[in-house]
């Protein structure tokens, strides 16, 4: 069996070379559109009254308020620009990678044959369209498409065959029957999701908990050994370079860089805090059958608007037109001019927005115009009990909701764990605050689990489970 396990390994090596690469293009995107909104506006970066993130506010005096619109044109521009080459790379160049795969992938496990699912245009298209679509400033994450992506070079490289390339290599050849094939990709789908979260025994429970239909104790050691080595490879990858510049450090893990969310200050536990935990497992149940209900009927509606078009390159333009639309409409909601006074812009992930100062309206906007993973972290912040208000909560977890819903199923290759994590936070964080307001900040020990950031990753966490069903590997991956 040590070509098997061989193979594992290399599965496992290159799905975390593939998570390390993705994550590093979705980071130099971002900074390459941001850097290019900065130039034009001309000012220098300053702290404001959010300070989420290094340089993330930008101060305005009256007189530069006239070049906001502009400003907010031109990062809509380029949004824009990567959302139709990431919806067109799924319609126009592989139409097997729309939307998340992962139904198609269980499907496939449980003998259903779909064509195109495991072939080299579907990879290109999937990992083109996922990284523009994360960068554009869609609400969606890179999971659903990395779990393809893990799967799809499970495929490849347990078959080293391709029709399209016409490669038939003469080795492995033992593994190119049904059962072997199943079996890598069952691995190379646990590899990817243990690659987003760095978290081995998490892919390996996700996999036996939603991707896998025939189990056994040997699979699962070789899926938790391509999980591990996946996991490692980004890590080490990542201890090295940021944005493919090289900063030294070479193999020493920080744990800061390598846990995804990463929470500095513990807090000791109550038995009173199983109470309001409770509370956000009943919530998260509610909301996510909610957004699942949602997220049907939209697609329903969609499969029918769509279908009712009969020409094919008409009814492909159309659903490209609906991801412009979600990306426009996106923005449109973080830009309002509700006072006067000096005002400020928030540069990262998102848009241009244009806030009083000192405000509810701009403390929503610094929620909504941060990327998933960094607004998950702020808001799972210890000790920050009055850094975010009711309205601004609020307002975040509206738009967030439904934007989120509309955005899945959507003609972009994306993930939906981020935004169900950070729907979450929000609802969260609300009930950290209401207990906040009730028993005001504790600095005691017996009293200092009223912590709204505490209380923001149990809520992700009930979200999470509401809409997955996941249980066991969901538990995993938030304290991995």
């Amino acid at each position: 069996e040590w070509d098997r396990w061989l193979l594992m390994g290399l599965i496992g090596a290159a799905v975390g070379m593939l998570g390390f690469l993705t994550h590093q293009i979705i980071d130099c995107l971002i900074k390459l559109k941001w850097d290019l909104v900065a130039n034009y506006l001309q000012v220098s970066k300053r702290s404001g009254t959010w300070r989420m993130g290094a340089d993330v506010l930008i101060c305005l005096s009256p007189g530069q308020d006239g070049k906001i619109h502009m400003t907010w044109l031109c990062a809509l521009g380029s949004g824009l620009a990567m959302v139709v080459l990431s919806s067109g790379s799924v319609l126009f160049f592989c139409p097997a990678g729309s939307p998340f795969a992962l139904p198609e992938i269980i499907g496939y496990l449980n003998g259903t044959s779909i064509q195109h699912l495991f072939n080299i245009k579907t990879f290109l298209g999937t990992f083109v369209s996922c990284v523009l679509a994360v960068a554009s400033g869609l609400f969606c994450g890179p999971e659903g498409p990395m779990i393809h992506l893990g799967a799809l070079l499970g495929c490849g490289l347990s078959q080293l065959q391709s029709d399209t390339l016409g490669l038939h290599l003469p080795i492995f050849t033992r593994f190119r029957n049904s059962a072997d094939k199943r079996s890598f990709i069952t691995a190379g789908a646990g590899a990817g999701i243990a690659a987003v979260f760095c978290a081995p025994i998490g892919g390996l429970l996700f996999t036996l908990e939603e991707v896998s239909s025939f189990w056994d104790i040997r699979l699962a050691w070789q899926t938790f050994f391509c999980c591990l080595t996946a996991t490692f490879t980004t890590d080490l990858l990542s201890s090295s370079f940021h944005g493919f510049v090289y900063r030294g450090h070479f193999g020493f893990f920080e744990a800061e860089k390598r846990i995804l969310f990463w929470v500095k200050n513990l807090l000791d536990m109550n038995v009173l805090a199983f109470v309001p935990t409770i509370l956000l497992g009943m919530l998260g149940g509610l909301l996510g059958a909610l957004f699942v209900s949602l997220n049907i009927k939209i697609n329903k509606l969609r499969m029918q608007f769509f279908n009712s078009i009969p020409k094919s390159p008409l009814r492909k333009t159309s659903k490209l037109l609906e991801t412009v639309l979600i990306l426009v409409i996106s923005c449109i909601t973080l830009v309002a001019n509700p006072g006067s006074g000096k005002n400020f812009l928030a540069l990262d992930v998102g848009c241009i927005l244009d806030f009083p100062c000192s405000s509810e309206w701009g403390s929503a906007a610094a929620l909504l115009v941060e990327n998933g993973k960094q607004g998950i972290t702020y808001l799972f912040k210890r000790g920050t009990h009055e850094e975010f208000g009711y309205a601004s909560l609020c307002t975040a977890l509206a738009f967030y909701f439904i934007l989120s819903c509309w955005t899945a199923g959507s003609s972009v290759a994306s993930g939906l764990v981020i935004p169900m994590l950070y729907t979450g936070a929000l609802y969260g964080r609300i009930i950290g605050l209401i207990l906040v307001s009730i028993f005001g900040v504790q600095t005691n020990e017996y009293g200092a689990w009223i912590d709204p950031g505490l209380f923001a990753a149990i809520g992700a966490a009930s979200f999470f489970s509401g809409v997955s069903r996941l249980t066991i590997s969901l538990t995993v991956i938030m304290v991995s």
